[in-house]
Parts: C-alpha cells; structure tokens; sequence
C-alpha cells in the first residue's frame, strides 16, 4: 500500500510539473527505481503511464496553441519521427546497455533541471521580441532547420528516455527563436506528449512483456490528475521547490542503481 501510495504521488507531481518546466520522468522513473523496479520495466510503463498526463496538460494549454497551425505542421513530424526512433532503439540495444546508460542519462537530465533557467535568461536578457523577428512562425532557412533538426534529435532522447525533454525543447526554442515562454511551454507540452505517444504504441507493440500495468494505472492516475493542475495551478508553484525535489530523487536513484 505505501509503494501504491509513493508511485500515484509521483505520478502526480511528475504530471503536474511537466505541464510547468519538464523533467517528470526524473521523479517517477528513479522512484521505481528506488522500489527495485527492473529499469526497462520501470522506463517502459513509466513512458505509457505519462501520456494521460502529457493530454491533459496539452489540454490545459489549449489558448498557447491556437493558430500555430503552420508551426505545428513543421515540427510535430520531426518529433514523432524521432520517438519511433527512439522508442526502437530502445528495444533493440541490450537491456544491459540501458542500465549502464541510465545514470549518465538521469545526472543529464539533472543538470538540464538546474541550469536550464539560468540559460534561458542569459539567452533571452535584452532581447527585442517587439518586430516578431526570429519568432518560429516566421524562421526559414538554416535556423528553420536547426529547430526542426533539434526537435528530432530530442524526439530520440525522449522516445528512449525522456527525462528532462521538455527542458530541452525549451532551451533549444529559447536558444533559436524569440517566442515567449508561454507559448514556447505550450509547444513543448505537445511535442512531449506527442513522442511519449508514439513510443508508448511502440512499446504496446513490440514489447508489451517489459509493461507492469499496475504501475501504468498508478501512474497514469496521478499523472492525469497531476496534469489538470499543473495546467490550472502549477504556474503558483515555486520553480527552486519544484526543482529542488526533482534533484534530490535524482540523486537517491542515481545512488540506488550503483552503490
């Protein structure tokens, strides 16, 4: 009953906050780690326990996404494509080679979750936003390609791991284009949805022996109702509470997997 009750709580808050900044997987992956979860079992239902979480929070952000059409139509293939692959390469390589990797992957995500507000307002500090120039609804040429490049490169991450993707996507927008966090965190929330969907296909597919279901409706229920209140509540949160937490779970997994 206390695994039961720490899993739909960290499926919960990892809803919440990926509706917010990104990185839930940093909370509900190493927290099954932590309950002796095998990790490809643990990434696996934690990625299809997510998605309720993800559409909620796509819902939640509804007003972001409105008339970005054009956009959309650039780079949601880029990150469907990219979880397939991801979601594939997954599958194939070793499950050994997923444990030795998983460490490394969390302690990125980690420092993506710390420093990734202090890039973001170096990047954006005096900057003019006011001419719309460098907006993602107006990129063409060499930039337009390395957004879409890079949204399929962390399509790839997310599909295989996902933990902190959404910081990503939101520090590589921040980096190329001039949008507004807002509306960059409304694109973020699609894309990240839109890969955990496909690679949760992927996995239903292909893999369905590496889902433990209980997990995925522990999860899923807190992830789901953690995503209606990140999108209505989770903008009142304290980003260094938020982060601070994510930091130290991260840590305590990283120690339950090589100590």
């Amino acid at each position: 009953m206390a695994e039961a009750i720490a899993v739909l709580a960290a499926g919960f808050w990892a809803g919440m906050i990926n509706v917010v900044v990104g990185s839930g997987t940093l909370v509900t992956f190493p927290t099954l780690l932590l309950f002796g979860y095998p990790p490809l079992v643990a990434n696996v239902s934690n990625n299809i326990g997510l998605v309720g979480g993800g559409l909620t929070g796509t819902f939640g952000y509804r007003r972001e996404l409105r008339g970005r059409g054009g956009v959309l139509r650039r780079l949601l293939p880029a990150s469907l494509l990219g979880g397939i692959t991801g979601a594939i390469l997954l599958l194939v390589l070793p499950a050994a080679a997923f444990q030795m990797i998983v460490p490394g992957l969390i302690a990125l995500g980690l420092v993506m979750v710390v420093w990734g507000p202090a890039l973001q307002r170096r990047i954006t500090r005096g900057r003019d936003t006011s001419d719309g120039h460098g907006h993602l609804a107006t990129l063409t040429g060499p930039r337009l390609a390395g957004v879409v490049a890079g949204v399929y490169v962390l399509g790839i991450y997310g599909g295989y791991f996902g933990a902190a993707q959404g910081v990503l996507l939101v520090g590589l927008m921040s980096v190329l284009t001039s949008d507004d966090i807002q509306s960059v965190t409304g694109l973020k929330n699609l894309l990240t949805t839109a890969v955990n969907v496909v690679a949760a296909v992927i996995f239903l597919l292909i893999s369905a022996g590496s889902v433990d279901w209980k997990v995925v409706a522990l999860i899923a229920t807190g992830a789901t109702l953690g995503g209606v209140a990140g999108a209505h509540f989770g903008r009142r949160l304290p980003p260094a509470a938020m982060r601070a937490l994510i930091v130290v779970v991260g840590v305590a997994a990283i120690a339950r997997m090589l100590l």
